[in-house]
């Protein structure tokens, strides 16, 4: 998968025999073992925006003391407006990015060295919210909509082809909810841990729809690093992995650790926001399930890499000619094992 070459069944089989014995030999945990290194090996982790509840796991690893446990030193620096994570990545800034599959496949396309190895939600976030009325997404087609101008490498061109919506409804989308609020015909694009909140405060129960519930293909969060850190740092990559897999298993069964530290980096985040935010990701399973609950957390597919590329190169986003398993790979994932 991705790239890679499975070592025969039999091969694996004893090394997973030896490295038992191992362990049992010692008496000794593999974090002991990290945790007895003079120096952690340090990685620098840039998100994709401010501190919020999408980010808990990878905070409440911090929090935990997860990474420390795997010989780790993890630096969280917030996204925002004016930070450009990829660029900083390819600037050597960063070890790994916060990412999305459509971003690394064009930059594939464009020549650029990145590679996602893992990804936090099994299913995108995005949201279309309606004041209440409509029930399903095609009820939506001929209303006012808000939506950004990303969108239009994004999710915007799959609503057109697989739904029907069309151009001359669209509104430019402001990051603010007040026009939504204002026009009761209206949608509004959002984040499930966002937006809903916000317009449920201000006296609106909406409608959400989650695009990935409707089949909108494309992974969310990815974490992205570079070809050569991938070469370079395979193994601390592959524990940064496999703690933020137990940051996340963590931050779901109990947030406050991880929440106390998004509180410090965002403080103007409110606790009932992130109330709500762990309470969306938990019920719509957004990092739990899919594949993930049977392959573990932050796992990734070529099944699932192929149908967001497919669906890239039948709306123009991407040419035919690039291939897909470049921009990813699942070599990290598929040693990673950490069930919800």
């Amino acid at each position: 998968m991705g790239g890679i070459v499975a070592l025969p069944s039999t091969r694996r089989r004893l090394i997973g025999v030896l490295g038992g014995l191992a362990l049992l030999a010692t008496g000794q945990a593999v974090q002991m073992v990290y945790a007895q290194d003079a120096k952690p090996a340090r990685i620098v982790f840039g998100s994709n925006w401010y501190a919020q509840t999408e980010h808990g796991g990878f905070y409440q690893a911090v929090a935990d003391g997860t990474y420390a446990k795997h010989g780790l030193d993890v630096d969280i620096r917030m996204g925002g407006p004016q930070v450009n994570a990829m660029q900083l990545l390819l600037a050597g800034k960063y070890d790994v990015a916060m990412g999305d599959d459509l971003q690394t496949l064009k930059a594939v396309e464009q020549g650029l060295p990145l590679v996602t190895i893992a990804t936090t939600f099994q299913r995108s976030p995005t949201v279309l919210l309606s004041h209440p009325g409509p029930t399903k997404l095609e009820d939506l087609r001929t209303r006012p909509i808000f939506v950004g101008q990303t969108s239009e490498t994004t999710y915007w061109p799959w609503l057109k082809s697989t739904f029907g919506f069309s151009d001359k409804y669209k509104k430019p989308y402001t990051y603010s909810i007040q026009p939504f609020l204002a026009d009761k015909q209206s949608v509004t694009q959002g984040y499930l841990a966002s937006e809903p909140f916000a317009v449920t405060r201000a006296g609106v129960t909406p409608k959400v729809f989650l695009l990935g519930d409707y089949g909108y293909p494309p992974y969310a969060q990815t974490l992205v690093t570079t070809r050569d850190g991938l070469k370079n740092k395979s193994d601390v990559l592959r524990r940064f992995v496999e703690a933020s897999a137990e940051g996340w298993r963590n931050y779901l069964r109990d947030p406050t650790a991880g929440n106390a530290l998004i509180r410090r980096d965002n403080p103007q985040l409110e606790q009932d926001a992130l109330d709500y935010g762990v309470k969306a990701l938990r019920e719509h399973q957004l990092v739990t399930g899919g594949d993930a609950a049977t392959r573990g957390l932050l796992t990734m597919t070529d099944a699932r890499w192929q149908a967001t590329f497919d669906f890239m190169v039948k709306n123009g986003l991407i040419k035919a000619s690039v291939d897909p398993r470049t921009a990813y790979t699942t070599q990290i994932v598929d040693r990673v094992k950490v069930l919800p």
